[in-house]
């Protein structure tokens, strides 16, 4: 497939490196000669230099030969632009990333289409809601719905006290034709596991599961810790995903919002009039315990500095606070900010990949989520008639290795997968792959 990006930035970066390493063919735009060097010396990857938003750059980076062109620039005006006229000049899909809520309300969204953007993606609004989802499930680090929520993906970190400590899956699972979840991963010492019956789980694994909702507070059990009352939470960072954590819970819970700009603080409060703006230096150990911080249920670092981000969710946890999130954009930090025992990472890189990833696969991809802390991802595949998926039973499919089918959805209602059972035309398929794996799975499916 060839992909064109306009932006150098993170973001960009980080899509240009994901995505030339499923072996498409990539054209990275941007007007800072320095972050195209940057990207040069690391990948083979094309680089041109210029402004997006001209004709004359897009044809220089060939969009009117593109399958796909993504915008995501820092400057929401110039996605917009680039995206109308890529798609005006020949390229097949187009998508820009976008800092407005308002232009993601449906009857909004129309306009757009209207002018050939094919998708808006808002990384900040699907981390701000990622957050709200994980404070309603506290036991989880990751938490995500397939099929409007007949499949359920749940990711959690074993504690000394959890039933599975040194038991394998035969042990939990003994009945392997009738199951209710479905253990898809292990993830130990920065390696991520495709398990097998006899694969022992350890203390501090994180385990990734599919369940349906019967046995969705079982599964949660399984992680040895309790559910948390979320009352009191405090927000460190007014930044867009800090403000829409706290619009969406300021009328069901208590919240504090602390940023550290007076002239930001003011605005924040006349934005959120039922949410307390504090302005403080959040680095102020003293100033966040005389704001209550130990007194929290729940604690979310969306700064924008990875640093100070994990430094007081660090400070949070050793106060004893029982929820703890921080974003974490700077990705040799994640597996620190794990190991510390920060409940919950958020990145927006690894969002905005889950938002792009699924228009690069060459079959009908319903929703894929990137995982934080595992270079895997886990889609929702529509199984076509007469592909291989529906012709065999799964233990006979010849499934990649480092790939596993976790759960079928069937009309309304959902099945955790097992070796005997049959994959049938327009089943919806929840598939858990690892890199190797990700461009052989698709076939089964088209």
């Amino acid at each position: 497939m060839k992909i064109v990006i306009a932006g150098a930035g993170e973001v960009g970066t980080h899509l240009g490196k994901m995505l030339n390493n499923e072996h498409h063919d990539i054209i990275i735009i941007d007007d800072d000669p320095r972050r195209l060097e940057e990207i040069s010396n690391i990948s083979d990857i094309i680089t041109v230099e210029g402004d997006c938003t001209t004709f004359s750059v897009l044809n220089k980076a060939m969009v009117r030969k593109a399958d796909l062109f993504i915008a995501v620039c820092d400057d929401e005006n110039a996605n917009i632009l680039a995206s109308i006229i890529a798609k005006q000049l020949g390229a097949k899909k187009s998508i820009a990333r976008i800092d407005h809520i308002e232009y993601m309300y449906s009857s909004n969204k129309e306009v757009f289409i209207n002018t050939g953007i094919d998708y808006l993606f808002y990384p900040e609004q699907i981390a701000a809601m990622e957050v709200v989802s994980l404070l309603g499930h506290t036991r989880t680090s990751e938490y995500f719905d397939f099929s409007g929520g007949k499949l359920t993906l749940v990711v959690f970190k074993l504690s000394a006290s959890s039933v599975l400590i040194d038991k394998s899956l035969l042990q939990m699972t003994p009945n392997r034709e009738i199951l209710d979840y479905r253990t898809v991963a292990i993830s130990r010492d920065g390696e991520t596991i495709i398990p097998h019956g006899n694969d022992i789980f350890k203390e501090g694994d994180t385990i990734y599961v599919i369940t349906n909702n019967n046995s969705l507070e079982k599964v949660m059990e399984f992680s040895g810790e309790s559910e948390v009352d979320i009352n009191n939470i405090m927000i460190l960072g007014g930044s867009r995903i800090g403000i829409g954590i706290a619009k969406t819970l300021q009328k069901n819970v208590n919240v504090k919002l602390v940023d550290y700009n007076q002239e930001k603080a003011y605005k924040l409060a006349e934005l959120l009039d039922e949410t307390l703006i504090i302005h403080e230096d959040g680095r102020n150990t003293d100033a966040m315990l005389e704001e209550g911080l130990a007194n929290m249920d729940a604690f979310v670092a969306v700064t924008g500095r990875s640093e100070t981000n994990i430094l007081t969710a660090m400070l949070a946890k050793r106060l004893g606070v029982k929820k703890v999130i921080a974003e974490v954009e700077n990705f040799n930090y994640i597996d620190l900010a794990e190991s510390i025992g920060i409940d919950t990472i958020i990145n927006k890189k690894i969002i905005t990949a889950s938002s792009i990833f699924r228009f690069t696969m060459n079959t009908d991809v319903q929703a894929i989520k990137c995982l934080t802390g595992s270079d895997a991802e886990v889609m929702e595949f529509i199984a076509k008639p007469n592909s291989l998926s529906t012709k065999h039973r799964i233990r006979d499919l010849d499934f990649p290795e480092g790939a596993l089918i976790g759960g079928i959805v069937r009309g309304e209602n959902s099945f955790i997968a097992t070796g005997n059972f049959e994959i049938k035309s327009y089943d919806r398929v929840v598939v858990f792959a690892l890199p190797s794996a990700i461009s052989k799975v698709g076939k089964f499916f088209n």
